[in-house]
């Protein structure tokens, strides 16, 4: 992945064209078997933006991010840091569903760095859409993907790490990451991904 993110694409001006560019997309094997491309919502010229892996059941059947268990969650933690969700963007580095069948259950899988890297422009497209004042990695592969680079996610969790064209970008864990964690310790992790979070409150006030 190229360490400077690709200009965006002028054709792109609007949500529904992204919406449209990456229902027919590709350039990667996962478009050929989601159900359809699911890209950001929330406000434009937001304060914050935040970036997931991929879209995950729900979401690929829905059309809409973070609207699973994972997307509850966020919702729950943005709203205990003091984070107005009307004021915050969510999407994810990655446009489609990528999983394996078990039975008939669709379980989810990690994109590869290949798959993360052919949707870096259409990321990039979106934050020239949406122009957000900061950005926040929720995750290695949002991580990878907002940076250029690998991010060492557990050491650099709570810290604002800066992009090429000046945006910071807050790591932390991604939000299924606390689901698929030890029962007892939920609590305590959610506070601490709380934690994370509230570091992005200077940008709300005022």
């Amino acid at each position: 992945m190229p360490d400077r993110a690709p200009p965006p694409d002028p054709q792109i001006r609007s949500l529904d064209l992204l919406k449209a560019a990456t229902m027919a997309c590709r350039e990667c094997p996962i478009g050929e078997i989601a159900t359809q491309s699911v890209i950001g919502e929330g406000r434009l010229k937001a304060r914050l933006m935040l970036v997931g892996e991929q879209p995950g059941d729900q979401e690929d059947l829905q059309g809409h991010p973070f609207v699973g268990p994972a997307g509850k969650l966020l919702a729950r933690a943005l709203e205990a840091a003091g984070l107005p969700r009307e004021q915050t963007f969510v999407s994810n580095a990655v446009k489609h569903f990528k999983f394996e069948l078990r039975g008939k259950r669709r379980i989810h899988k990690s994109p590869t760095q290949r798959e993360i890297a052919a949707c870096h422009h259409w990321l990039e497209d979106e934050i020239a859409l949406v122009k957000p004042a900061a950005l926040v990695a929720l995750g290695a592969s949002a991580a990878r993907s907002l940076l250029g680079r690998a991010v060492p996610v557990l050491a650099n969790r709570g810290q604002w790490l800066p992009r090429p064209d000046g945006l910071e970008v807050l790591v932390t864990l991604h939000p299924s990451a606390l689901l698929r964690g030890d029962p007892e310790q939920r609590e305590p992790a959610f506070e601490a991904f709380v934690d994370d979070l509230r570091q992005a409150q200077r940008f709300f006030r005022g």
